[in-house]
């Protein structure tokens, strides 16, 4: 290669790069090892992830997942696919990213869904720049983000929105952990309003109410969604929504350490056009014959580089081939009785632990299948010592609220028993007694 370039060498061949930036050699990165070797370190490491029950939610669940999701979903015909630029050699793929936007649009109550993004925190940055590009009354790029979205969601959208300057105005929360109405004001000039439901705590926004109130102010509204909780509740569609996103990882994607999965978008047909990322069309064919194929490429970065709607809307194909063979496997029926299960189980886990002498609950709103309690003692020790008794006991809140030291927020899947839930109460009883107050 280098003869038919006429390069001497490698160095040669890359020399219009300064030598400021060369670096020699790799850090940080080891030297190659066996095949033996390499399974062996996997294999270690692997086992470190093997514990006990885990009640641990916080946006990525431990859910069952039926053993044909993954078998079907690694077949050649799904796992080596390639992108589907050329309609005519990728109908099988374009069809079933059409029934995942189907399904999408169908279960948030909205008119159309992309192919997917990243991830959840991702959608969200995504959904406030496309609320403040939609929104052309809007006075400023000011978007209201509540103190009880996740954070590391408004982690990830804040830096990802920053550089665009778009202001995040953040929205304290109340005594129930729900969006405090009384710090929402008279006069807010803003583009878009964020509510998450049920919101990081796990405790069910008044959305309507919300959502009536930013559209008489001139805002969007963004909803944040559990997409296992619409088997339950009102659709945002139906209580005023205006873009839907969030993580699509309770269907069929493996916890896998935090990642990866994939995010959600939904919208209306008024926004149709500024909705980044892939979205697939059904049509017909001269002689009559359903095809499909991308649509709207016009808003993406291939076509209009710089101008388009979005420069990092990747589209997780696999993972959505997972989430979309998982939802036809459950069908409505069966996706009820997951997200029933789940809350009927986290209900059962707070009468357990609360039942523990020193631990309640922190807030009174209703919930869904997480809540947080308080603890007698700083949480995160409590949680360490129950992960030494194979619990994951939940998630510590002191790191990302300051005033929750003593905070854990836990959650029950489907999974979960009424033994599990048992042990995790005598644990936690035994490790509150062993520490003391």
């Amino acid at each position: 290669m280098l003869d038919a370039v006429g390069a001497a060498t490698l160095d040669e061949l890359f020399d219009e790069i300064p030598v400021s930036l060369q670096v020699d050699g790799l850090t940080g990165v080891p030297s190659g090892v066996p095949e033996m070797t390499m399974l062996a370190t996997l294999g270690e490491r692997a086992a470190k992830d093997v514990t006990g029950p885990c009640f641990l939610g916080a946006g990525c669940y431990d859910h069952h997942i039926p053993a044909a999701v993954w078998d079907i979903t690694t077949r050649g015909e799904f796992m080596t696919a390639y992108t589907p630029y050329q309609a005519e050699a990728s109908q099988g793929t374009l069809q079933l990213i059409y029934e995942y936007q189907t399904m999408m649009a169908n279960l948030t109550g909205m008119a159309v869904s992309n192919a997917s993004v990243y991830d959840g925190a991702s959608g969200l940055a995504e959904s406030i720049l496309m609320a403040v590009r939609a929104n052309r009354k809007a006075r400023s790029k000011r978007v209201l983000v509540p103190e009880n979205v996740h954070p590391l969601y408004r982690r990830a959208a804040r830096d990802i929105v920053v550089n665009q300057g778009i202001e995040i105005d953040v929205l304290p929360r109340a005594a129930d952990g729900r969006i405090d109405h009384a710090a929402l004001g008279a006069e807010v000039d803003a583009a878009a309003l964020i509510i998450q439901q049920p919101n990081f705590f796990g405790t069910l926004e008044d959305a309507a109410t919300l959502a009536d109130w930013a559209h008489e102010h001139g805002m969007l509204v963004i909803a944040v969604v559990n997409p296992l909780s619409l088997a339950l509740l009102t659709p945002p569609g139906e209580w005023g929504a205006d873009i839907v996103c969030g993580d699509g990882q309770p269907f069929g994607i493996p916890m896998a350490s935090g990642g990866p999965s994939f995010g959600f978008m939904c919208t209306t047909d008024k926004l149709v056009r500024q909705l980044p990322g892939r979205i697939i069309g059904r049509t017909e064919d001269v002689d009559g014959r359903v095809g499909y194929t991308l649509t709207l490429q016009a808003r993406e970065q291939h076509i209009r580089r710089a101008k388009a709607t979005s420069n990092i809307c990747t589209n997780q194909g696999l993972l959505v081939t997972a989430g979309t063979i998982y939802l036809s496997l459950l069908g409505n029926v069966g996706l009820q009785r997951v997200a029933a299960q789940s809350h009927h189980n986290t209900l059962e886990l707070i009468d357990a632990l609360t039942g523990v002498a020193g631990v309640s609950r922190v807030f009174s709103a209703p919930f869904f299948n997480e809540c947080v309690i308080r603890l007698p003692r700083a949480a995160e020790g409590v949680a360490d010592a129950l992960l030494e008794r194979d619990i994951v006991a939940g998630l510590p809140l002191g790191d990302f609220f300051p005033d929750m030291q003593d905070a854990l927020l836990v959650c029950a899947t489907e999974k979960r028993t009424r033994e599990e839930i048992e042990r995790y109460a005598a644990a936690l009883a035994d490790v509150l007694g062993e520490g003391g107050e």
